[in-house]
């Protein structure tokens, strides 16, 4: 049996669903046996001349001095990971310490893969649209939503993005993924990607709204194959008391036989190491099962015919975090700096006039959103540009009449003067 029969067999038998949900390039991919599957084979040979990288000839880097200063608080084993190619599937130690901090609090019995590295969660998300995208797939995005999901998905594999409204009268719509599939045909496969906390809302789901939310994907897999991909960019950071901040892929995992959980996660905002670029995925199946070794297979060979490996250093770094002891304080602590601007923030938009400002709900995450009333007849293009132009202020807009506040990166005390200069703006403008 040739390798891409055999990776795919593993998956007709192991996960038909997810084998149907595959795009004609998902099906094809395969890790072929060619430099790093046989370099990998020769590692810890006491000769080796598989790979082109400049090694002390006993499997150790040589550094530039120069190099080596800059990364002189690591040992000598780790300065040497740091500085040669990372395996393509990521640093083994790496991927068994992000495992585990995810699954804190996880009980035992639900699976999960050993986490693939990549290159940041976008790369992440890009492995997925072309696992799962292609011309004219479906993929339901409750919106507004993180401009990059269309370019990811539509622009780069054809698929066809499909919306519906985050927020209804005020609160989180729970049936939105349900209403950006209605009207297509029972039995053709979805993805479906639900980020919690969201980018730009700043949304985390209640306990109920989890519920009803989950319940509504279980709708959606009654009458079609769907792969959630839980964009979980933002694990953790909630503000609010009784709000949960587990990933909501836990609550999918074995839900319904048509219902694939995905989960993309990463250092980038967890460890606040915005320029390490280390993003995960993870499936809902045992490490060692042929369903995973399959999808690593293909995920490998993304990653290969792309980026050609994640950067070891970046990863390297990540894990010394990942082994210090109280790692979790620290990432409190950041988690706590964020709450102080969230809550800074918050008071200061409770005080805006409703006829110029609409405040969405915001609870978790680096953003609030705000949406300029339709009667006032503008757009928030033309309100981010007065902001730039008149009042020395950047915020994001989002089409069509919506503003993003990143309040992560404003100190706590000069949001109340961003609000109200947002406010004057707009009442400029109207």
């Amino acid at each position: 049996m040739d390798p891409r029969t055999e990776i795919n067999s593993l998956l007709q038998e192991g996960a038909p669903v997810l084998f149907g949900a595959l795009s004609p390039l998902g099906q094809r991919v395969y890790f072929p046996p060619d430099v790093p599957a046989q370099s990998a084979e020769a590692r810890g040979k006491a000769l080796n001349g598989t790979i082109g990288q400049i090694t002390d000839g006993r499997g150790g880097a040589v550094p530039l001095p120069v190099l080596a200063a800059g990364l002189s608080g690591l040992s000598a084993e780790d300065l040497s990971r740091a500085l040669l190619y990372s395996p393509v599937e990521g640093i083994p130690e790496v991927r068994q310490r992000w495992r585990a901090w995810q699954r804190r609090g996880v009980a035992a019995d639900l699976p999960s893969s050993l986490p693939l590295v990549t290159g940041g969660l976008t790369h992440s998300l890009s492995i997925l649209a072309d696992l799962f995208g292609g011309e004219g797939r479906a993929v339901a995005i409750p919106r507004p939503f993180w401009g990059n999901y269309r370019q990811v998905f539509a622009t780069r594999t054809g698929a066809e993005v499909k919306t519906a409204p985050a927020y209804v009268e005020g609160r989180y719509n729970t049936v939105a993924i349900a209403e950006a599939l209605h009207g297509l045909p029972a039995g053709e496969p979805a993805v479906a990607i639900l980020n919690l906390p969201s980018n730009p809302g700043g949304y985390s789901l209640t306990v109920a709204e989890r519920g009803e939310v989950r319940q509504c994907l279980l709708d959606v897999a009654a009458v079609r194959p769907l792969v959630v991909i839980c964009d979980d960019a933002y694990a953790g950071l909630v503000f609010e008391p009784g709000i949960p901040r587990e990933s909501l892929f836990w609550d999918l995992i074995g839900a319904h036989p048509n219902l694939v959980p995905v989960k993309v996660d990463g250092g980038t905002k967890e460890f606040s190491f915005f320029g390490g670029r280390v993003g995960f995925l993870t499936f809902a199946c045992a490490p060692e099962s042929g369903v995973a070794r399959a999808l690593e297979s293909k995920m490998k060979t993304l990653v290969r015919s792309t980026v050609g490996s994640p950067v070891a250093t970046s990863q390297v770094l990540l894990l010394q975090a990942l082994r210090a002891p109280g790692v979790e304080e620290q990432v409190e602590a950041v988690r706590a700096l964020l709450e102080e601007r969230y809550r800074a923030l918050k008071k200061a938009l409770a005080e805006v006039d409703p006829g110029l400002l609409t405040v969405l709900p915001s609870n978790s995450g680096c953003f609030a959103l705000v949406e300029i009333p339709e009667k006032l007849g503008l757009t928030g293009e033309q309100v981010r540009r007065h902001l730039l132009e008149h009042h020395d202020t950047g915020l994001i807009s989002v089409d069509p009449r919506y503003l993003r506040i990143a309040h992560c990166s404003v100190d706590a005390a000069a949001l109340p003067e961003l609000v109200r200069r947002m406010e004057q703006a707009v009442r400029e403008l109207a």
